[in-house]
Protein backbone atom coordinates (compact mmCIF):
# COMPACT_ATOMS: atom_id res chain seq x y z
CA UNK A 1 0.00 0.00 0.00
CA UNK A 2 3.27 2.03 0.52
CA UNK A 3 4.80 2.05 -2.61
CA UNK A 4 0.98 2.02 -4.50
CA UNK A 5 0.80 5.51 -2.15
CA UNK A 6 4.47 6.60 -2.98
CA UNK A 7 3.73 5.40 -7.33
CA UNK A 8 0.48 7.67 -7.10
CA UNK A 9 2.34 10.79 -5.75
CA UNK A 10 4.85 10.49 -7.99
CA UNK A 11 2.65 9.72 -11.37
CA UNK A 12 0.85 13.15 -10.04
CA UNK A 13 4.00 15.01 -9.84
CA UNK A 14 4.98 13.49 -13.44
CA UNK A 15 1.46 14.90 -14.84
CA UNK A 16 2.33 18.28 -12.97
CA UNK A 17 5.15 18.78 -14.50
CA UNK A 18 4.47 17.88 -17.99
CA UNK A 19 2.01 20.35 -17.22
CA UNK A 20 4.35 22.82 -16.81
CA UNK A 21 6.31 22.03 -19.40
CA UNK A 22 3.60 22.41 -21.94
CA UNK A 23 2.73 26.05 -20.38
CA UNK A 24 6.29 26.70 -20.68
CA UNK A 25 6.03 25.53 -24.31
CA UNK A 26 3.22 27.83 -24.69
CA UNK A 27 4.71 31.14 -23.32
CA UNK A 28 7.60 30.16 -25.77
CA UNK A 29 4.95 30.35 -28.82
CA UNK A 30 3.43 33.50 -27.54
CA UNK A 31 7.07 35.30 -27.55
CA UNK A 32 7.52 33.77 -30.95
CA UNK A 33 4.89 34.97 -32.25
CA UNK A 34 5.11 38.38 -30.89
CA UNK A 35 8.68 39.00 -32.20
CA UNK A 36 7.70 37.78 -35.60
CA UNK A 37 4.76 40.24 -35.24
CA UNK A 38 7.65 42.96 -34.53
CA UNK A 39 9.74 41.72 -37.28
CA UNK A 40 6.96 42.23 -39.59
CA UNK A 41 6.26 45.59 -38.69
CA UNK A 42 9.62 46.62 -38.62
CA UNK A 43 10.57 45.34 -42.52
CA UNK A 44 7.10 47.49 -43.36
CA UNK A 45 8.44 50.79 -41.20
CA UNK A 46 11.69 49.82 -43.06
CA UNK A 47 9.89 49.74 -46.70
CA UNK A 48 8.19 52.90 -46.13
CA UNK A 49 11.52 54.51 -44.80
CA UNK A 50 12.72 55.35 -40.92
CA UNK A 51 14.33 57.97 -39.03
CA UNK A 52 17.45 57.02 -37.56
CA UNK A 53 15.73 56.98 -33.86
CA UNK A 54 12.74 54.74 -34.92
CA UNK A 55 15.03 51.93 -36.52
CA UNK A 56 17.13 52.07 -33.36
CA UNK A 57 14.17 51.70 -30.98
CA UNK A 58 13.22 48.68 -33.72
CA UNK A 59 16.38 46.97 -33.16
CA UNK A 60 16.75 47.55 -29.43
CA UNK A 61 12.87 45.91 -28.67
CA UNK A 62 13.73 42.79 -30.98
CA UNK A 63 17.48 42.55 -29.30
CA UNK A 64 15.30 42.48 -25.97
CA UNK A 65 12.70 40.09 -27.75
CA UNK A 66 15.11 37.80 -28.46
CA UNK A 67 16.52 37.92 -25.06
CA UNK A 68 13.69 36.81 -23.80
CA UNK A 69 12.91 33.63 -26.54
CA UNK A 70 16.32 32.66 -25.24
CA UNK A 71 15.53 33.17 -21.87
CA UNK A 72 12.36 31.21 -22.61
CA UNK A 73 13.72 28.51 -24.38
CA UNK A 74 16.32 27.87 -21.55
CA UNK A 75 12.88 27.27 -18.79
CA UNK A 76 11.71 25.15 -21.58
CA UNK A 77 14.88 22.86 -21.38
CA UNK A 78 14.77 23.45 -17.47
CA UNK A 79 11.16 22.06 -17.71
CA UNK A 80 11.55 18.78 -20.43
CA UNK A 81 14.74 17.95 -17.84
CA UNK A 82 12.56 18.05 -14.72
CA UNK A 83 10.28 15.88 -16.66
CA UNK A 84 13.20 13.30 -17.08
CA UNK A 85 13.61 13.41 -13.52
CA UNK A 86 9.91 13.06 -12.53
CA UNK A 87 9.82 10.14 -15.20
CA UNK A 88 12.97 8.50 -13.83
CA UNK A 89 11.39 8.71 -10.18
CA UNK A 90 8.05 7.68 -11.02
CA UNK A 91 9.51 4.83 -13.00
CA UNK A 92 11.30 3.88 -9.93
CA UNK A 93 7.79 3.56 -7.65
CA UNK A 94 6.01 1.49 -10.02
CA UNK A 95 9.11 -0.75 -10.23
CA UNK A 96 9.31 -1.04 -6.08
CA UNK A 97 5.33 -1.52 -6.43
CA UNK A 98 5.54 -4.27 -8.84
CA UNK A 99 8.19 -5.86 -6.83
CA UNK A 100 6.04 -5.70 -3.77
CA UNK A 101 3.26 -7.16 -5.95
CA UNK A 102 5.14 -9.72 -6.43
CA UNK A 103 6.66 -11.05 -3.39
CA UNK A 104 2.78 -10.91 -2.10
CA UNK A 105 1.43 -12.66 -4.82
CA UNK A 106 4.40 -15.53 -4.62
CA UNK A 107 3.45 -15.51 -0.80
CA UNK A 108 0.00 -16.01 -1.01
CA UNK A 109 0.05 -18.54 -3.74
CA UNK A 110 2.59 -20.68 -0.78
CA UNK A 111 0.09 -20.12 2.20
CA UNK A 112 -2.59 -21.46 -0.34
CA UNK A 113 -0.57 -24.18 -1.39
CA UNK A 114 0.78 -25.05 2.44
CA UNK A 115 -3.20 -24.90 3.04
CA UNK A 116 -4.10 -27.26 0.41
CA UNK A 117 -1.91 -29.85 1.54
CA UNK A 118 -2.87 -28.85 5.31
CA UNK A 119 -6.42 -29.88 3.65
CA UNK A 120 -5.21 -33.06 1.68
CA UNK A 121 -3.80 -34.55 4.86
CA UNK A 122 -6.66 -33.82 7.18
CA UNK A 123 -9.00 -35.24 4.15
CA UNK A 124 -6.89 -38.44 4.37
CA UNK A 125 -6.65 -38.79 8.02
CA UNK A 126 -10.45 -38.38 8.21
CA UNK A 127 -10.76 -41.22 5.61
CA UNK A 128 -8.40 -43.39 6.68
CA UNK A 129 -10.11 -43.26 10.50
CA UNK A 130 -13.17 -44.10 8.50
CA UNK A 131 -12.21 -47.06 6.38
CA UNK A 132 -10.46 -48.34 9.65
CA UNK A 133 -13.21 -47.56 11.64
CA UNK A 134 -15.44 -49.36 9.46
CA UNK A 135 -14.04 -52.77 9.63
Amino acid sequence: EIAEKYSDESAKRLGKTIHAHEETEKQLSLLLKYRDDYQQRFQEGGAKGLSTAQYMNFLSFISKLDSAVDGQKQVVRDAEYKIILARNQWQECEKKRLSYNTLNNRSQASLQKKEAKLDQKNTDEHAARSFFYKR
